[in-house]
């Protein structure tokens, strides 16, 4: 093969537009740029909310304040000013509406143009979707089906009314306020967001999604997402995320907090596809988001499965706390990287519970002059005997300007312990490429089949149907720009 010709093949492999950088024309109801005391009230006032989150609010806003921005991550970008963001901002609505269908026309055509499917005649099957657009919850599908199971799946806004002390109870337990910077940011100013309750002996029978839409520009989302199982409970989760392409950064900064009770197990997962910004890293959401499950009772589970294929900027390490005995904790992660991008992903697994095991997989693909980093954390602690932990790291680098850094972190304060890591990065191999060539597969159908094999093993641990949006995503972010 042609040496100039393969890097430049490799070079401007993943040079695909962004398919959903387009914007919704709607009239928005949004308050003034800033972030004080009276925003915060604002805020209060806008959603209507009872006492007990605006108490959580000011706690929050007051540590926020105290606190520093880190310097630690190794990712280059501007400094933010978050004076210059709006914190709400949601589409103007007369009335109350008593159904979806009755949503503004333009915004059910939104989502159905990002394949979320809306209306009572075209709704996902088995899948229940809570469609969240800028700072607010335009509602929520299969509501009274699972209302009849005694399931809650409601904006986390109305929850706080109609479940006080399920909220009161665990809002903030598993990322309590002032966990780190933006954690405790999103806790003062938190807009919208899905909560979540499967009571016992329940299998929920939906998938259970939300997804998130930017449409403002200079606008920030700061959604918050609360899952409850208790004993003997199962529930699947997705969420997914786009936003419009601007020349201007715009801030995503969520908290995502998951609590599983005695033999209770929840699967979440996400594909995330943010706009990354232009040929030139002009624009693109700036995406910190604080996830973490808690796993308190013996024999719980909880499962975080992710394809990372957008934003500018990505900082994410989901998270488990194995405080049950014998409790699991699983993290299977995609991050694909191309032009400017940079991420600083990865897993933080504590055990705490007597056997409890934990496993890491982490597939990175960098292209173009993008920044990969895993960064994972293992910790045992001393009552955690017979503890278990698995992590395998691996990176494909595509072309000669993309980085990919591991930085694995392993502390284990008990004898009885087995811990396994391994990592590696390679290059697409070239006698593979050849192979394909040779029976006649394109170049770029070639390199495509190989990616999309070396993520497998993490699709494979999607949804069914996700999986196949992900492989496509993933195909789709590859495509279409081999000469």
């Amino acid at each position: 093969m042609n040496e100039k010709l393969k890097n430049n093949d490799l070079t401007e492999f993943v040079n695909q537009k962004y398919k959903y950088g387009f914007s919704t024309n709607i009239e928005s109801d949004k308050i003034q740029k800033g972030l004080n005391e009276e925003i915060i009230y604002l805020i209060t006032k806008k959603k209507n909310e009872p006492e007990l989150l605006l108490k959580f609010r000011l706690r929050a806003y007051k540590k926020w304040k105290k606190m520093k921005h880190p310097e630690w991550s190794d990712l280059q970008f501007p400094e933010i000013n978050f004076q210059d963001i709006v914190y709400y901002s949601a589409p103007k609505q007369e009335k109350q509406l008593k159904s979806l269908d009755e949503a503004n026309p333009e915004l059910l055509k939104t989502f159905e143009k990002l394949g979320i499917p809306l209306t009572e005649q075209k709704r996902l099957a088995n899948v229940a979707v809570d469609a969240v657009f800028d700072s607010t919850s335009i509602g929520t599908t299969y509501k009274q089906e699972l209302s009849s199971l005694k399931i809650i799946f409601t904006s986390i806004s109305e929850a706080a009314w109609e479940y006080p002390e399920l909220i009161k109870t665990h809002l903030g337990r598993a990322v309590p306020i002032g966990d780190n910077y933006y954690s405790t940011l999103n806790s003062a100013v938190f807009t919208d967001g899905s909560f979540c309750y499967v009571p016992k002996n329940t299998i929920c029978p939906f998938e259970l999604s939300t997804y998130f839409r930017i449409n403002e520009p200079k606008s920030g989302q700061f959604e918050r997402t609360l899952i409850i199982t208790k004993e003997n409970s199962y529930l699947s989760y997705l969420e997914g995320c786009t936003a419009p392409q601007y020349d201007d950064n715009q801030l995503h900064a969520a908290v995502v907090e998951l609590i599983t009770y005695d033999n209770a197990e929840i699967k979440y997962s996400t594909v995330q596809n943010w706009f990354i910004g232009d040929d030139y890293s002009m624009g693109g959401v700036m995406n910190f988001v604080t996830k973490r499950g808690l796993c308190l009772g013996h024999n719980s589970k909880i499962s975080w499965t992710q394809v990372e294929t957008g934003s500018g900027i990505t900082w994410k390490y989901p998270s488990c706390f194995l405080v049950g005995s014998e409790s699991q904790g699983e993290f299977y992660s995609v991050a694909f990287t191309r032009e400017y991008q940079q991420t600083d992903t990865g897993s933080k697994m504590l055990h705490v519970g007597k056997n409890s095991r934990s496993r890491i997989i982490s597939k990175g693909i960098c292209a173009g002059k993008s920044k990969n980093i895993y960064r994972g954390s293992v910790k045992v602690t001393r009552k955690a005997q017979g503890a278990r932990n698995y992590s395998q790291c691996d990176s494909l680098l595509i072309g000669n300007s993309a980085i990919s850094n591991t930085i694995p972190y392993i502390s284990v304060r008990n004898p009885i312990t087995k811990i396994e890591h391994e990592a590696s990065v390679g290059s697409v191999a070239e006698d593979q490429i050849f192979y394909c060539l040779q029976r006649g597969i394109p170049h770029e159908e070639a390199l495509t089949m190989l990616i999309s094999g070396f993520c497998q093993e993490v699709f494979n641990k999607l949804p069914l149907e996700f999986s196949v949006e992900a492989d496509y995503l993933l195909r789709l972010k590859l495509e279409g720009t081999i000469g």
